[in-house]
């Protein structure tokens, strides 16, 4: 819990970030209106609502943080008009629907913590019609850069490490994509617009996009620079750009091509990328022609290689697949079917015990496994 407290300290130590989201709310929320705070963490953008005139506040938030959300709202003289609902907002329910939505769901590359599907949700279920979104509108920026100190990063594991390989490592290596502090050395064209969503409306939650970079200047290519620009409101822009001076204090990200590539001027670069929000699955590829349109390399990656799912766990995914339950599986069934509305979570745990003495050696472990299985689907 300390250190997802922490987390929100950097978030709340970014000025420009608060102040961004001070002017979007004051321009959109208007008195009286029902605001919805999605992933609340401290329920400062609800707080922020409070005070631009919504009559109130429901905070969304499946971690701990929903009480110090609660607490900080009490400790501002708001406790009576903020509602917290510690569940995950796909799973929330709401006694109205909203005239509002906030939520700084966006993760390093703007789509990464589900802002799509998680939109989608709130409009379908918890939303008015022609409901107000903060941010209302992201777009996904990609360019070619060098940069060989995150190139190094993924290029780590083709050295050989305390005297052995870690060459199999390697694919793993170059299928994820890497947060980065730091801003590239160059970058080696324009940049490219690969998506923008409207969330004012439903958008998809599986989409690709394709973008042709020339070269503009020569240099070695590590890899694609990716950030996003976010409109809160209008004329209200939040960007984690690594060529803004005017970002937020948040990584921007960078993909790795397998091999680092001398570009020349007025080569061309055709960028594919897809994107399964839902899943967080995303794919580059970069096919590199020459001036004289003949083609230099070609990189196809996608985090799904990265993911270093094993072999059985694989082909449980198949649709032919006819699973069966193991013992652990048994014991959570148990659980469920335990949990009927007549019994004491002290009762649970003493039949569960009795039931499934092989698994757990002691009441307190049969205890603890009932706390995990119920945490989530018990109601108060």
């Amino acid at each position: 819990m300390s250190l997802m407290l922490d987390e929100h300290r950097l978030y709340l130590s970014d000025l420009n970030r608060t102040s961004l989201f001070r002017r979007a709310i004051n321009a959109v929320v208007k008195p009286g209106d029902l605001v919805l705070d999605i992933g609340c963490g401290t329920g400062v953008l609800g707080l922020l609502a409070m005070k631009a005139g919504a009559a109130r506040v429901y905070q969304i938030d499946q971690s701990p943080m929903i009480q110090v959300a609660g607490d900080v709202a009490s400790a501002n003289g708001y406790g009576q008009s903020t509602i917290g609902i510690h569940e995950r907002s796909g799973r929330a329910r709401l006694p109205e629907k909203a005239d509002v939505v906030v939520a700084d769901q966006l993760s390093h590359f703007g789509i990464g913590a589900g802002m799509p599907e998680v939109f989608n949700d709130a409009r379908r279920r918890l939303l008015k019609p022609g409901a107000r979104a903060i941010p209302r509108r992201i777009e996904l920026f990609l360019v070619p850069v060098n940069f060989p100190e995150m190139w190094g990063i993924a290029g780590f594991w083709e050295k050989r490490h305390a005297g052995l390989k870690m060459s199999p490592a390697r694919s793993i290596a170059f299928n994820t994509v890497y947060p980065s502090e730091k801003s590239p050395r160059r970058r080696l064209g324009r940049p490219a617009r690969m998506f923008s969503f409207d969330l004012t409306d439903l958008t998809p939650e599986r989409f690709s996009a394709k973008a042709a970079i020339e070269v503009s200047a020569a240099g070695v290519m590590h890899g694609l620079s990716g950030w996003f620009v976010a409109e809160l409101a209008p004329g209200v822009i939040m960007t984690n750009s690594p060529f803004r001076k005017s970002r937020i204090q948040r990584s921007a990200v960078f993909f790795p091509v397998e091999k680092p590539l001398a570009l020349s001027k007025g080569d061309r670069l055709d960028i594919t990328m897809t994107a399964i929000t839902a899943q967080n699955l995303l794919s580059w590829k970069v096919v590199v022609f020459n001036t004289k349109g003949r083609e230099k390399a070609r990189y196809v990656h996608s985090t799904l290689n990265g993911m270093s799912l094993m072999p059985g766990e694989l082909a449980k995914t198949r649709p032919d697949f006819v699973p069966h339950l193991s013992d652990w599986g048994v014991a959570r069934r148990s659980v469920v079917n335990l949990a009927d509305g007549t019994r004491t979570l002290a009762e649970i745990e003493r039949e569960l015990f009795r039931i499934h003495s092989a698994l757990f050696p002691s009441l307190a472990d049969a205890a603890e496994y009932v706390t995990k299985v119920l945490i989530a689907d018990a109601n108060p």
